[in-house]
């Protein structure tokens, strides 16, 4: 039986600088959540006028990650980390410098670029990351993924500790931004170049394992040796009914994980009474559940498998919903949502791994992926708000218990394709390989 490979210091360097930013971003993107009510103080605007601000994040966001999969394609995720990491500063310093001038126009334009700096760059880690895991044949997407979610629990902690002594927001976001600009060094000078690239022409320059990847794809595909670009590349993947599969898995997942983000405060302190600061714990608790839950899924994925893990999480998931919806018992409701956060944990990287699954066209899958995931995470939980004028919010939540039902029910499509559909990744590890082996 072939053990997986052993890790080289190079990709060990390559996947230590990934999950040291995606910690970076976690805890940037916490910074801002947890000082929000101090910048709307600042800026001395309405509750409304926060949100008109706050549409900035959104537009900036879907640019991101609508960008994110043609660049990585064209010039590799190493330079769209390097752009969304240039971005992600500059916006926390612009935010930093409206906050402290008192412009809401200022704020807006900060939160656009920053929203913009991780739409491409998480674009581009999920591809790095799928990357990884095929050259290790181990689990990496959910750490990955862990670190963005162990982020946001030490950048919230961060901001109400500084919350609580007044520190000024714009000295505290300008510090996240140095931070935040010292690990995205760190990370393009360790990551290699040309990951997820694909060939310009015959014969031009790309990553060897992306170049010959496309080429084999185009070639399938009568391309002539040049492997469709732009949008019509992007609509292409989609012909495979596995991968729009995988793409529903990942929007219901995503919108689970993004609806307790956006709403789960709100959702407890409206739908269930509690106070402001017992609703700000329980979404702490939300977030420690869907850290630990991505930073012990490893086994669990080599054990079990994408499909039987994802089935299980969904389920769990909407247990942890159905509670918080339907019980009247405020306790209960909070408890629940280690349910929620547990069976949200692996879906988003799970099926990202399991659609770079093969070596045919891997990152252009991944990319069509990750940015239907990312856009059901930051489009869809919004829209909770319009149907929640009419229902409550509460009953709004059932939105998600549907999705997470529907995608449990169509996990089969994130099982390894059979021999014949496509090559299997290099390190993939054999049926029944040990635990021991894979760490």
């Amino acid at each position: 039986m072939k053990n997986p490979p052993v890790m080289d210091a190079t990709t060990r360097r390559w996947r230590a600088a990934l999950f040291l930013f995606m910690l970076a971003t976690g805890v940037s993107m916490a910074s801002w959540v947890a000082r929000t009510p101090a910048v709307r103080d600042a800026l001395d605007v309405t509750t409304g006028s926060m949100g008109l601000v706050l549409f900035g994040l959104s537009i900036g966001s879907m640019a991101g990650v609508l960008a994110s999969g043609g660049l990585v394609r064209r010039r590799g995720g190493r330079q769209a980390i390097a752009i969304g990491a240039g971005l992600i500063v500059a916006g926390l310093l612009v935010i930093a410098g409206g906050t402290a001038l008192e412009v809401s126009a200022g704020v807006f334009c900060g939160l656009a670029l920053f929203g913009a700096g991780m739409g491409l760059a998480e674009v581009a880690f999920n591809i790095e990351g799928a990357a990884v895991e095929r050259s290790l044949g181990r689990p990496v997407l959910p750490v990955l993924h862990g670190c963005f979610s162990l982020g946001t629990v030490v950048g919230a902690l961060l901001g109400m500790g500084l919350t609580a002594v007044r520190f000024p927001v714009g000295w505290h976001l300008a510090a996240i931004a140095v931070a935040v600009a010292a690990a995205g060094v760190w990370t393009v000078r360790a990551v290699p170049a040309g990951t997820g690239q694909e060939e310009a022409a015959p014969g031009g320059p790309a990553d060897s394992d992306a170049a010959s990847d496309a080429a084999s794809a185009a070639g399938s595909e009568g391309g002539g040796g040049r492997h469709p670009d732009g949008f019509r590349g992007q609509l292409a993947v989609w012909r495979d009914r596995r991968l729009v599969m995988i793409g529903l898995i990942v929007l219901a997942m995503a919108f689970a994980e993004g609806s307790a983000n956006d709403w789960l405060p709100l959702l407890m302190v409206d739908g269930h009474g509690t106070s402001a600061t017992a609703g700000s714990l329980t979404f702490m608790l939300f977030a420690v559940a869907m850290t630990t839950g991505r930073f012990t899924g490893g086994p669990v994925l080599v054990r079990y498998g994408p499909a039987a893990v994802v089935r299980a999480s969904a389920l769990v998931a909407a247990v942890g919903v159905a509670l918080v919806v339907f019980s009247d018992n405020a306790l209960l409701a909070g408890a629940a949502v280690v349910l929620w956060g547990l069976g949200a944990s692996l879906g988003f990287p799970v099926t990202i791994s399991a659609a770079g699954e093969g070596t045919r066209n891997a990152s252009a899958r991944v990319a069509a992926v990750s940015t239907a995931g990312y856009a059901a995470f930051l489009v869809g939980p919004p829209s909770l708000g319009f149907l929640a004028d009419h229902v409550g919010l509460r009953n709004a939540m059932v939105v998600v218990l549907v999705l997470l039902v529907g995608a449990a029910l169509i996990t089969r499509a994130l099982r390894t394709p059979p021999a014949g559909a496509g090559e299997e990744p290099p390190g993939t590890p054999a049926p029944g390989a040990r635990q021991s082996d894979l760490v």
